[in-house]
């Protein structure tokens, strides 16, 4: 059976500050970031199924990746826990969406959390082969799970 890759692209806006960083980033600021998710598997080769030919469902892998990661980052403030903030969550209309993190959230970390995310997420037949996360027109970072093993 050969294998086959599917990639679907999402969209969300995020805001952050890098911690301890000696340019522009260390400031509070947003992204519109581009998110791409392939992975791998053999099309369903029962006819009777409803998704044969399929090596998985766009919808499904859509749900997947909108429920663990769109929904929870879009339009989210993402900062280091180590961060000296101060009381950034007692402002509720405007931090209401707030994410301390263990890493730096830098777009190489960021890429790297959301793939264990979805690994954890996807069906028993489908392989993770790679995320992109494009934090501006120009620059991105990919994880492969070839360079992971």
């Amino acid at each position: 059976m050969k294998k086959i890759r599917v990639t679907k692209q999402f969209n969300f806006e995020s805001a952050h500050a890098l911690w301890n960083y000696d340019g522009k980033c260390k400031n509070i600021h947003g992204h519109t970031y581009k998110l791409f998710v392939t992975v791998t598997g053999s099309p369903l080769q029962n006819e009777n199924s409803p998704k044969y030919g399929m090596v998985m469902d766009f919808g499904d892998l859509k749900k997947t990746v909108k429920k663990n990661i769109v929904d929870v980052f879009d339009h989210a403030v993402i900062l280091n826990k180590k961060a000296p903030y101060k009381n950034l969550e007692n402002l509720p209309q405007m931090f209401e969406r707030f994410i301390t993190t263990d890493y730096q959230p830098t777009c190489e970390n960021m890429v790297i959390h959301f793939a264990e995310i979805l690994k954890k997420h996807l069906p028993e037949n489908i392989e993770l082969f790679s995320v992109r996360l494009y934090e501006t027109e120009t620059s991105y970072a990919e994880w492969f799970a070839s360079d992971n093993l």
